[in-house]
């Protein structure tokens, strides 16, 4: 007989299994199991007419189009160049509006797609090509070069130029878009548990990884992004919005929304090659941007030149901004409401390993939880476990973020050990970060579990310092870092940009602290830098900086 389990409505928690579940409400996912993310997402009814707009060219492309080519890539693929399920293929390319079609058509034929950060060395590419062994490259004439030594068989996205290396080109996407479909093409039977992507994570805390995420894992992505939107913005304004790709497509940030969410709904989606401040805004202006996902930094920068933005720009027609990859401070929050009062702004949790679903605040209310990373996504559950212990702990303590659910990965690329030290038997995603859940069911992200400084024993949180810092009238940016000491195990360290105009002193900053923490967490070593090394999600980039506070020792 089942246990009957016992949900507080306010905090979601159940004592029986010390689950918290989640509050919104669950998604619905397709019963039948041969479906691809391609074909689930081209049966969406939705009133939507422009999928995807250049903003570099102002090139439309209509969903019917749209349509089109994919049916066009995939059959070119399977045809000409021979590629079955199960093949890996590596997108190599600054964002692009053809990055979705050639997303979708690999995935149509049960083939996985793995991306890759253009402004990556040839070697880290290397290593993730040796990662993920991939039959097949999707680039652009600049990139070609980088992947010279790879041998790996090339489609050129855009036009040949005489100087390219025309032995590794197999084809060009211009000639694959004018394929005609071939009824006598095989079609393999993809299911929602097939792998779709091999993305893999940012490594901040250690090798970077292959994620493997299957159709349904991003099915489950559509259906909780949409559900979100739906109540933010009423279920009939879905098709009349459009959103602006600030954000890179390789990264599951990208992906999620921009491959898989948007065209499911029919919004339009405006496509930056690369992030500019001013074209961005440029380009809102121009097509009439609704919605405008971005990381916080940026957020922060919006702030900062607010002023001079409105004078320049017209930005009436912009309803929300998304914001993604850390919790925003309350000065944050306060100071773009009252800077942009017109906007809403929402902010979302989530890891690659959970296809970029955690949690989210859909409305202003929300976002003023200060500091929360909003609540639990539709039909995910959660447990908070003291890392020591391995006890499930209660409402308000912290420990370790376990994440349950449909968008969870498989697990990582051709990686047992890894995987089972991230993924347990019954499907709980250790994420490493230290969290606790409030009375109102609102997760609050205190730190990474591995970026823990340890002083004298003490386990001192970086992003409480962090948060310390950003609240100084004088400081733009901050990061904290453990610095190795012989008498103390590790000294919290911080990094510092400062603002135009500022000369605060590194006595000044350690003394702003001191005056606001208890004895162990103050910072006793400074460093002013002219910018914070962050990924394109917006995460710090600890590794970097203890790399160079350690490089004179």
């Amino acid at each position: 007989m089942e246990t009957k389990l016992t949900i507080n409505p306010n905090s979601g928690y159940c004592e029986t299994n010390s689950t918290f579940y989640s509050k919104r409400t669950p998604i619905s996912l397709p019963v039948n199991e041969t479906i691809n993310i391609t074909t689930f997402i081209s049966s969406q009814s939705h009133h939507g007419t422009t999928a995807l707009v250049d903003a570099a060219t102002g090139h439309h492309l209509s969903f019917s189009d749209f349509w089109t080519s994919v049916e066009a890539i995939s059959t070119s693929l399977s045809v000409d160049l021979g590629i079955r399920k199960g093949h890996v293929i590596l997108i190599l390319s600054p964002n692009s509006i053809y990055f979705p079609i050639i997303s979708l058509s690999i995935m149509s034929l049960g083939a996985i797609i793995t991306t890759c950060n253009p402004l990556n060395t040839k070697s880290e590419i290397a290593k993730q090509i040796a990662d993920s062994k991939p039959v097949l490259a999707f680039t652009t004439h600049e990139l070609v070069p980088n992947l010279a030594d790879t041998n790996l068989p090339i489609v050129l996205i855009g036009r040949t130029k005489l100087s390219a290396p025309r032995s590794k080109i197999v084809s060009t996407l211009d000639t694959m878009i004018k394929t005609r479909p071939n009824q006598t093409r095989v079609y393999e039977r993809v299911t929602q548990n097939d792998t779709a992507s091999l993305l893999y994570s940012s490594g901040t805390t250690g090798t970077s990884k292959g994620v493997v995420s299957s159709h349904g894992n991003f099915i489950a992505v559509i259906q909780t992004i949409t559900g979100l939107l739906k109540l933010a913005e009423g279920e009939l304004g879905l098709g009349n919005q459009t959103f602006i790709c600030t954000v890179p497509m390789f990264h599951i940030y990208g992906v999620a929304w921009f491959v898989a969410t948007l065209l499911a709904c029919g919004t339009t989606a405006v496509i930056l090659p690369k992030f500019d401040m001013h074209e961005m805004l440029k380009a809102v202006e121009k097509y009439k941007v609704t919605h405008l996902p971005l990381v916080p930094p940026i957020v922060v920068a919006l702030i900062n030149s607010a002023d001079e933005i409105k004078m320049k720009y017209d930005l009436s027609s912009l309803t929300a901004v998304l914001s993604g990859g850390a919790p925003l401070s309350k000065e944050v929050v306060e100071g773009f409401v009252e800077k942009f009062p017109m906007m809403k702004i929402l902010q979302g949790y989530g890891l690659t390993e959970s296809a970029g679903i955690g949690s989210s605040t859909y409305s202003l209310e929300e976002s003023r939880r200060y500091g929360s990373a909003g609540l639990l996504a539709s039909s995910m559950e959660a447990r908070i476990v003291d890392p020591e212990t391995g006890e499930c702990l209660p409402v308000n303590r912290s420990g370790e973020l376990w994440l349950r659910g449909p968008s969870i990965m498989k697990g990582y690329f051709s990686n047992a050990e890894a995987t089972a030290d991230t993924l347990d038997s019954e499907g709980w995603l250790r994420t490493g970060d230290l969290c606790y859940i409030d009375g109102d069911g609102f997760i609050f992200v205190v730190d990474r579990l591995k970026e823990l400084i340890k002083y004298k024993g003490y386990q001192v949180a970086p992003a409480e310092l962090e948060a310390l810092l950003l609240a100084h009238p004088e400081i733009s940016d901050a990061a904290v870092i453990p610095f190795p000491d012989r008498d103390v195990g590790q000294l919290p360290m911080a990094y510092v940009v400062r603002k135009a105009g500022s000369h605060i002193s590194q006595s000044g900053v350690m003394d702003f602290i001191t005056r606001q923490v208890a004895p162990y967490k103050k910072i006793r070593k400074v460093a002013f830098v002219a910018s914070v090394p962050k990924t394109p999600s917006g995460k710090i980039l600890r590794k970097d900086l203890i790399r160079l506070a350690t490089s004179k020792l």
